[in-house]
């Protein structure tokens, strides 16, 4: 089967968001099974940023070793399995080890695929790097919307996750068995750096930003299903859709943001998508009937959606040290914030209820509406200031 490179990447991305979604569209399943309260299901839940930080921080030689392809069958296939084995496990501690080695795997897969489709993108001279991570958010998506129906049909969270595993190997086996290592980028000097990129005094405005992002995606997708289910106690099915309408505007936004960010530049539009956060985080705090609630939930979707990859593109460009530090140190924060979320909402949620553990993130926004500074311009606006400075250095 003839697929593009680029392709192979994209199904992985996808594989991985749906084996996941699947569990995350269970929570409330999970709560109940496991006979735990917020608090204590927060806590078990961080096992997989415990692994995911371990792995970010030391899995690069050993990926460099596999290469891309043994790497994404392990890591893609084996997140899904170990993610299949959680329903039948009797025990919150039980839950926490097997989330603990799926974040190991977690972390080595973000590192294979986004190496693969930035090599791949200086082979194809073009972008491809955020429509990947927007099939990711796809299939978070699609998996929302199977698992409110699946909920509501009465199917068990045992068979939801055993045929999501199924579907996973499957399509998995075909598309990861013809990929191949796409070569390093020519004229770029390697430069040896240590193995914790730990952030700087400088990159800590768009580790800010991009930790806003993730806190709030952690709010949209961990807990909205719970959320509607404590707050309006409706059906299963109306129940998933909060996570169903994160997800979708959150992948819309993703596929089609870039020509936004080519007019109007990354500050201008990540200040816009950070106060549809405020403004999304505002209405679920105050919803009172589940349609408002859904509202807020999409806003908040599509208010994260493209505020990480902005501030990625931000650190890679920075001059005080290599790329690849910054963006790793950028990486390192903000994917482990994103575990991090749960327990933290969880705990808040428990002691002061659901709907004001959402507020927790707005702080953390408004710190970053006020960092924006730290992305670029729109490119004009570039060249003005550019072009100026130029002028008044010949004048003198």
């Amino acid at each position: 089967m003839h697929i593009q490179p680029q392709h192979r990447i994209y199904v992985c991305f996808f594989l991985f968001a749906i084996s996941m979604g699947a569990l995350l569209s269970r929570l409330p399943d999970l709560q109940d099974a496991l006979a735990v309260n917020k608090s204590e299901l927060g806590l078990t839940l961080i096992g997989a940023a415990i692994g995911a930080l371990i792995s970010l921080t030391f899995a690069s030689p050993l990926i460099a070793r596999f290469g891309a392809r043994r790497t994404a069958f392990l890591t893609v296939l084996g997140t899904s399995a170990l993610l299949a084995t959680i329903p039948w496990a009797g025990a919150a501690w039980l839950v926490f080890f097997i989330l603990l080695c799926e974040g190991l795997l977690a972390g080595a897969l973000e590192i294979n695929l986004n190496v693969e489709i930035d090599r791949i993108e200086a082979q194809l001279g073009r972008g491809v790097m955020n429509r990947a991570h927007g099939f990711w958010s796809l299939g978070f998506f699609l998996t929302a919307l199977v698992g409110s129906a699946v909920r509501q049909a009465g199917v068990s969270m045992h068979l939801h996750l055993a045929l999501t595993f199924t579907f996973v190997l499957i399509v998995g086996t075909i598309v990861i068995s013809g990929m191949k290592n796409a070569p390093a980028r020519a004229g770029i000097e390697h430069v040896e750096g240590p193995s914790v990129a730990l952030p700087t005094w400088g990159l800590m405005p768009l580790c800010i930003i991009g930790i806003a992002a993730f806190l709030v995606e952690g709010a949209g997708i961990d807990w909205s299903a719970i959320y509607m289910r404590d707050v309006f106690a409706v059906e299963p099915f109306v129940g998933g859709l909060g996570l169903t309408m994160f997800t979708f505007f959150m992948a819309l936004a993703r596929l089609f943001v870039d020509p936004l960010v080519d007019r109007f530049g990354a500050r201008a539009v990540a200040t816009f998508l950070l106060v549809f956060s405020m403004a999304g985080l505002c209405a679920v705090w105050l919803a009172p009937h589940p349609y408002v609630a859904l509202f807020g939930f999409a806003l908040m979707g599509g208010g994260c959606s493209a505020v990480y990859p902005l501030a990625v593109s931000a650190a890679a460009q920075r001059t005080d040290r290599p790329a690849h530090l910054n963006v790793a140190a950028l990486g390192q924060m903000s994917f482990v914030v994103f575990f991090l979320a749960p327990p933290l909402l969880g705990f808040v949620a428990e002691h002061a209820g659901i709907r004001v553990s959402y507020l927790v993130c707005l702080p953390i926004i408004i710190a970053a509406l006020c960092l924006t500074k730290a992305l670029k311009p729109r490119a004009t606006d570039s060249r003005v200031r550019i072009d100026s400075e130029a002028n008044q250095a010949a004048r003198v």
